[in-house]
């Protein structure tokens, strides 16, 4: 009887751990994503603001204009693989065609992820941010739109509909705790949708002329990608290597290589080879040779494993390998590479506007006066509008922890949208016209003022109205 009580309480003990480990997990795991988006938010401000200060220093301008116009050259014989339409990319295109690629590729992941263990994979809390993000997409196109009928930039509409997340939530964090994490959750999940969004936007209006046959033979590559997802085949390799081949039909299709990146993600498996209690059971054998007296002493007198224990710690390790799916594995991978090298080198790309021959009042009027009340005004309005109207109908409950004075900051946080809005705003209007990059300049000037007083005014909203101390649902580092 005793041994057997002894085994139950062995075993619940266990049960207790494993459950603590995987909520903790979980917890941690969105703190980790909270807090990657922020800091590479910093990075993405101080890119942003070295590129407008060089691209304003005369003599060295010039050097910085023309760094982008370098020809990009991966070649195998007489093939370039960074080609579009035999002619070479240059390094922006190479950044906005195919660094932005990979950018929307872990967009594409997130998103898979989300819909299928994440806010978006219930309804009833997905609700709320989703139709948030319709009414933050939609009334910002509306306002660019009546002001910009019948002008030679209304086909920019789409500009001022995205919010950029890695922005927004590092307004949040020089907060602090004070922000409940439930409003960080809303945020983000609503600038997903938002992502969702712009996807649709660019595969729709952004493509040119379509070479089908490319196009046939890119599907043939997704249906071999799926077969590879149902047939278990988890190499990541195998879903990078025809995924780049995919993203060189796209480029050269006529269909913007981006959405190439969104549609492999997709097809990339979210299951691991290892289940949970599966890995659990193998960390259990493997540790289990280590727990003897005799090994307890023994280790504690070497630095050095012998042959038989590091064959234990590398079943461990080959074990946890397997438990985490290669979607998961590929989303953590590519998150230091997206937010600390492609999104600041994209900013530092596009985000230098020459501000020497533009007249200050031209802020205010055309386009940018366009952007900057689409973003502002458009994407508090809708954002607040729509998240009112679906709480008082009882559609889905209002944020933990929250008020409408921090909802509507959060409307108002909405109207950063920089990243997304800059890359469409450099498809919308063709840099090698002189008119049409007139109008790119100042469409991206309206982007950076739009976004830089949506975030001072969310940020001082909040710091008179967030409550004193540290948030309820606050959590531990």
């Amino acid at each position: 009887m005793t041994s057997n009580s002894s085994h139950r309480r062995v075993h619940a003990q266990w049960d207790t751990e494993e459950k603590s480990v995987f909520s903790s997990g979980i917890f941690f795991s969105a703190r980790q994503a909270l807090r990657r988006h922020a800091s590479g938010g910093n990075i993405l401000i101080a890119a942003t603001i070295l590129a407008l200060i060089i691209a304003n220093i005369p003599g060295i301008n010039s050097h910085y204009f023309a760094f982008w116009d370098q020809e990009v050259r991966l070649q195998l014989g007489s093939f370039n693989i960074f080609s579009h339409s035999g002619h070479p990319m240059s390094l922006l295109s190479f950044i906005n065609d195919a660094l932005m690629a990979i950018f929307f590729f872990s967009i594409g992941l997130e998103i898979k992820r989300e819909v299928l263990v994440g806010e978006l994979s219930s309804f009833k809390q997905a609700l709320l941010p989703i139709v948030a993000a319709i009414g933050g997409m939609v009334v910002p196109v509306l306002i660019y739109w009546l002001m910009s009928r019948g002008t030679a930039y209304s086909g920019g509409a789409a500009i001022p509909m995205a919010t950029d997340i890695a922005f927004s939530l590092g307004v949040l964090a020089m907060l602090g705790k004070r922000v409940p994490v439930s409003l960080k959750i809303f945020l983000t999940t609503l600038a997903v949708v938002d992502d969702i969004g712009g996807i649709i936007v660019i595969a729709a209006f952004y493509s040119t002329h379509i070479e089908y046959m490319l196009l046939v033979y890119a599907a043939v590559l997704f249906g071999v990608l799926l077969l590879g997802s149902v047939l278990h085949i988890k190499s990541k390799i195998f879903y990078l290597v025809i995924g780049g081949i995919i993203w060189f039909l796209f480029l050269n299709s006529g269909i913007h290589p981006t959405i190439a990146g969104v549609l492999v993600a997709f097809c990339v498996p979210a299951t691991p080879v290892f289940a949970p209690m599966k890995y659990i059971k193998i960390i259990r054998t493997s540790i289990s040779h280590f727990k003897g007296d005799d090994d307890v002493s023994e280790l504690s007198k070497r630095t050095i494993l012998d042959k038989e224990q590091m064959n234990w710690l590398k079943e461990v390790e080959s074990a946890s390998d397997k438990v985490i799916s290669p979607l998961q594995d590929l989303e953590d991978s590519l998150h230091p590479i997206v937010n600390y090298f492609i999104l600041p080198l994209f900013a530092f790309a596009n985000a230098g506007i020459f501000l020497l021959d533009m007249a200050p009042a031209s802020v205010f009027e055309g386009i940018s006066l366009s952007v900057i009340l689409g973003l502002v005004l458009g994407k508090f309005i809708g954002i607040l509008l729509f998240s009112w109207i679906t709480v008082k109908l009882k559609w889905a409950p209002m944020p933990a922890h929250s008020n409408w004075h921090m909802m509507s900051s959060m409307a108002m946080l909405g109207g950063i949208g920089f990243t997304v809005s800059i890359f469409i705003a450099t498809l919308t209007f063709n840099a090698a016209d002189p008119a049409q990059l007139e109008l790119l300049s100042h469409a991206k000037l309206g982007i950076v003022v739009g976004s830089l007083l949506s975030g001072i005014i969310a940020f001082i909203w909040l710091h008179l109205t967030l409550p004193k101390g540290v948030a309820p649902d606050a959590v531990e580092d």
